[in-house]
């Protein structure tokens, strides 16, 4: 029981909480096939700083099957074929997508804000879907030790939403996942991101680029006018970077990227710099009777190689495809969402270990020693060259919509 006056109770089929990659494809891929839904999103708009903006070949041709993908790339992007590193000495290639048998042999780099309002717009044209921003789910509804829905804070007061199944799609910082008392899994990354703007300049090329410097590293995504920029600094090292002043951090900025010295001056003050505490963690067990968690609040991503959207993204297509049934049916059975977690839980777990390796192997020597970075000799072995390429761009098995 609650003791709050609910303004209004409504029911659905499905309650999804977060309108962010995951929550809004799966929200589309669920009204695609008639269920109703209902997709809660804490924020007014979809609007947030340094969000990741990568969407890998897996999701584009998720995207092709929907028949979306033309548009969306409709949509002012820029395409990155590599990834590259360079370092004072040489340049070296860590993932070229060129290889790679599909018709997105790039990462498509698309500010998330606009990747998700299209989703959301398109889903718009079903009507039973609904979206409702400025949600700020508090509670879950459990009667039986099932989960029947949720309660949320919106413009009004108190709302109540009854639904068969209700999926937790919020995020690194889940609500739900803390209201359902999820037990996790952690790892210690062994590193932090400071995440930065500056402008981009016609010479500068386009894509992405990582730079490799003694104690430093700074990855550079090509956002058109403007280069998103991470800084990446030993795990527990902010607070010290910020009692040793903002010129301290241009100053080494420029160390590794000389050519941003005529623009470095744009960073004026710290609030223009959004610090990200870098983890690694997953649930050990994804849904309790009437919940599913999928996405970051089912496995928290370390965002190396830019992962996190395109297997959010992929669990949202395996949901849809157990899920859409059971929903059609109103009948969502324990074992159902097992099935999730059971097709999902090896990839991310295989994801995990390899982003682990590269942060223990390649990101930690270099920002706790003066050591220069040499390539593991396992890339320059042709049956190995393109393993990291397939790892971050398609993932590790391909996961491709089931039409009901």
């Amino acid at each position: 029981m609650t003791n709050h006056d609910i303004v209004d109770l409504q029911t659905t089929d499905c309650c999804i909480v977060g309108g962010g990659p995951a929550g809004a494809v799966l929200a589309l891929l669920l009204a695609r096939q008639g269920v109703a839904v209902m997709l809660l999103e804490a924020h007014r708009d979809f609007d947030r700083d340094f969000r990741g903006d990568t969407i890998h070949p897996s999701v584009m041709e998720i995207m092709e099957e929907l028949g979306l993908s033309d548009r969306l790339l409709q949509l002012p992007h820029a395409k990155m074929r590599q990834i590259r590193i360079k370092t004072p000495e040489d340049t070296i290639t860590l993932a070229d997508f060129s290889h790679l048998k599909t018709r997105y042999p790039y990462i498509t780099m698309l500010p998330q804000v606009k990747f998700l309002e299209f989703i959301t717009q398109e889903a718009q044209q079903y009507p039973n879907f609904q979206l409702v921003m400025g949600a700020n789910v508090q509670e879950l509804i459990v009667e039986d030790d099932v989960i029947q829905g949720v309660r949320y804070r919106g413009g009004g007061g108190w709302h109540e939403v009854r639904a068969m199944l209700t999926v937790g799609a919020d995020g690194r910082h889940s609500k739900l996942r803390q209201l359902g008392h999820f037990a996790t899994i952690e790892t210690s990354p062994p590193m932090d991101v400071l995440w930065f703007r500056l402008p981009r300049q016609s010479g500068d090329g386009e894509g992405g680029m990582g730079r490799f410097a003694s104690g430093h590293i700074v990855a550079m995504l090509d956002r058109g006018d403007e280069w998103q920029i991470a800084y990446v600094i030993s795990k527990g090292g902010y607070q010290k970077l910020r009692a040793e002043g903002l010129e301290t951090l241009k100053t080494s900025v420029v160390e590794v990227v000389p050519e941003l010295a005529n623009r470095i001056n744009n960073l004026q003050d710290w609030s223009q710099i959004a610090f990200l505490s870098v983890e690694s963690s997953r649930v050990q067990r994804w849904y309790r009777p009437g919940l599913l968690l999928i996405g970051d609040a089912a496995h928290v991503m370390s965002p190396v190689g830019g992962v996190g959207i395109n297997y959010a993204i992929q669990d949202a297509v395996v949901a849809a495809n157990v899920l859409t049934k059971p929903l059609q049916n109103h009948h969502v059975e324990l074992k159902d969402l097992a099935k999730v977690q059971h097709q999902r839980e090896l990839p991310t777990r295989i994801i995990q270990a390899f982003q682990t390796v590269i942060q223990k192997r390649v990101f930690a020597p270099i920002l706790t020693s003066n050591r220069t970075f040499h390539p593991p000799v396992w890339l320059g072995l042709p049956i190995l060259r393109d393993l990291p390429a397939r790892l971050i761009a398609l993932g590790v098995f391909p996961v491709h919509l089931k039409e009901c």
